[in-house]
């Protein structure tokens, strides 16, 4: 509700240039050039309830007494109880599979939430947090990693004359900052099991597996034609699989929602490239310099290559800049820890692989980085 009055004449004289309706997404498809999904592709399976966790619903939420307070009960269960949930990022999880292995990424384990909390007959909403964006990469694959949560609460319950409810809790697994004071915008179910399906494909890509990707950014579009990440996911695969035309029609779509999308934007360049359209990269690329001077991941390559050159003291102040602007990714720590253990000074190197494993997403890094930090340590004391 910031700026409220300050928006709302630019937003009403905008309204007769609204985006056109996007096209229909199967034009987009081409399922002739991949080989059939290892596994099936279903969104329904993103919240559906396993036996075991109705279940565990069954023996802890009996009878509603009067005055219980349902929400408050399975928040209790998420974050202090018996569930004991694990952030973890290396894969997106359906409910179940998150709930079978007590762990997920912050979509898995709103998935997980929302279908508890319906299966309780509570109402749900969710939410997709804006400016709460995050990187990570795999090799050469650079991914942006949007968060989202949910809002829990009761359906309203006459009494008398009068419907009753308690007001709407908010759920989120990323404990950086306070959750109520989040900037976020509401968003459908279906679009939530579309970030799932674009999240697996995205997951597949990571792994070189661009036929899995494919299925999956294609029932990504199905599911919210709206979804312009998908858009980009569809746009890599093509160009992964050495389609660059396919690739640069899927981003155009984006483009022409978006003009200033610096995801579509980046990938469009690569695929014109491949096309030999430089004059409209080159165009591209210009825009998007002036858009981004400092991308992400810039200041780490950058860091990278002075660490190659063995110029501990640059690229330590290059990593500090990464890990000022994104204070919570963990490999800016570990090589900031590096670029100071080069430079003899093992109390900070120990402080930020500390902080390394504090801030890993997944369980693999951590324990990367506390068997580091433990050799450290010992070499500290002898």
């Amino acid at each position: 509700m910031k700026a409220l009055i300050a928006v709302l004449i630019p937003a009403l004289l905008a309204g007769c240039a609204a985006p056109p309706p996007m096209p229909p997404v199967a034009t987009l498809f081409h399922d002739e050039l991949f080989a059939a999904p290892s596994a099936p592709v279903d969104p329904q399976a993103a919240l559906e309830v396993s036996p075991a966790m109705r279940s565990y619903l069954g023996s802890r939420f009996v009878n509603r007494a009067h005055g219980v307070d349902r929400r408050k009960q399975l928040i209790d269960a998420l974050y202090r109880g018996d569930l004991k949930l694990e952030y973890d990022a290396a894969m997106t999880r359906t409910a179940a599979q998150a709930f079978e292995a007590r762990s997920g990424n912050c979509l898995a384990l709103v998935l997980m939430t929302a279908a508890l909390a319906k299966e309780l007959g509570l109402t749900v909403h969710y939410q997709s947090v804006v400016g709460e964006e995050a990187w990570s990469r795999a090799d050469e694959l650079y991914i942006a990693i949007g968060h989202v949560n949910l809002l829990v609460e009761e359906r309203a319950e006459p009494i008398r004359f009068l419907a009753t409810t308690g007001g709407p809790m908010v759920v989120d697994f990323l404990p950086s900052k306070d959750a109520s004071l989040l900037v976020t915008r509401a968003i459908e179910e279906s679009t939530l099991i579309a970030m799932y399906l674009n999240n697996r494909a995205v997951e597949s890509l990571t792994v070189g597996d661009v036929d899995d990707a494919y299925w999956w950014a294609r029932e990504a579009l199905r599911t919210d034609p709206l979804l312009l990440g998908a858009y980009v996911t569809l746009g890599v695969v093509y160009r992964t699989r050495h389609q660059p035309l396919l690739s640069e029609q899927a981003l155009e779509r984006v483009a022409e929602r978006e003009p200033d999308n610096v995801y579509a934007m980046s990938n469009r360049i690569l695929a014109l490239r491949d096309l030999r359209r430089d004059a409209q990269a080159d165009a591209l690329a210009q825009r998007l310099a002036r858009l981004e001077p400092h991308p992400p991941f810039s200041y780490f390559k950058q860091g990278m290559q002075a660490l190659h050159e063995k110029h501990y003291d640059v690229a330590r102040r290059l990593f500090a800049k990464e890990v000022e602007r994104a204070p919570y990714h963990h490999e800016f720590e570990y090589w900031l820890a590096v670029s100071y253990m080069e430079l003899n000074d093992a109390e900070r190197a120990t402080l930020h692989l500390q902080r390394a494993m504090e801030v890993s997403t997944t369980r693999k890094d951590h324990d990367l980085y506390a068997g580091k930090l433990d050799r450290l340590k010992a070499l500290r004391v002898q």
